[in-house]
């Protein structure tokens, strides 16, 4: 799998092109950020055809970009956990409101829930539905390639915050541990925000986890 990230928008959000390999040119795209210009840019710089998103969670720093691409590509097709669906449609629950503006889109093509595999651009993630940051949480985890997308729930020595409507650092650290910390240690996690890790890493240092 090719993998390319780019930090998007006033929050450093992680936004994740996959392909199936260097050569293809159809990709798959892991979160949007608040602002999707850069991803835009990216994309036809490169000449690849986004052909799904899969968002790992519904707040407006990881979906806003959602609207961009929908304009540019009507195909395209949108992924969202049930949980969180609603968060597309409502300024107030994606926390668009709080970040000073107010967004809203279609809802989502396809409704995720825990095990279903997202099949897209050569490109096969399973789904890890892990709660806490928001109800309908979710990291994407390939077994082939030993990666996971941990969205906001895991990050390089920190953990996604809970002080948002729906947030539950309880249920969050149940999640981490009974969805992530069971993968091999050497998977990478590529998180929502910040730099890649491994869970080896993450058992062995991140103070919430000890």
């Amino acid at each position: 799998m090719e993998i390319d990230r780019l930090v998007l928008g006033s929050y450093q959000t992680n936004c994740y092109i996959l392909r199936e390999d260097e050569s293809a040119g159809d990709c798959l795209v892991v979160d949007t950020a608040l602002e999707a210009g850069g991803l835009i840019d990216f994309l036809d710089e490169r000449k690849l055809n986004p052909v799904a998103v899969v968002l790992t969670h519904g707040h407006a720093d990881h979906i806003t970009g959602v609207e961009l691409l929908r304009g540019k590509l009507p195909d395209i097709k949108v992924f969202i956990h049930k949980l969180d669906a609603e968060m597309l449609t409502g300024a107030l629950s994606n926390l668009s409101l709080m970040a000073g503006m107010r967004f809203s889109t279609d809802p989502a093509d396809f409704i995720l829930e825990e095990g279903d595999v997202v099949e897209q651009a050569g490109v096969k993630l399973k789904v890890l539905h892990t709660p806490g940051h928001t109800p309908g949480g979710i990291c994407l985890y390939s077994e082939d390639e030993g990666i996971v997308f941990s969205g906001d729930a895991l990050f390089c020595g920190g953990v996604g915050r809970t002080d948002f409507p729906g947030g539950s650092m309880t249920q969050l650290l149940k999640s981490i541990r009974e969805k992530l910390l069971i993968l091999p240690e050497d998977t990478v996690v590529y998180p929502g925000h910040g730099p890649a890790t491994t869970i080896a890493h993450e058992k062995a240092n991140n103070p919430h986890l000890q």
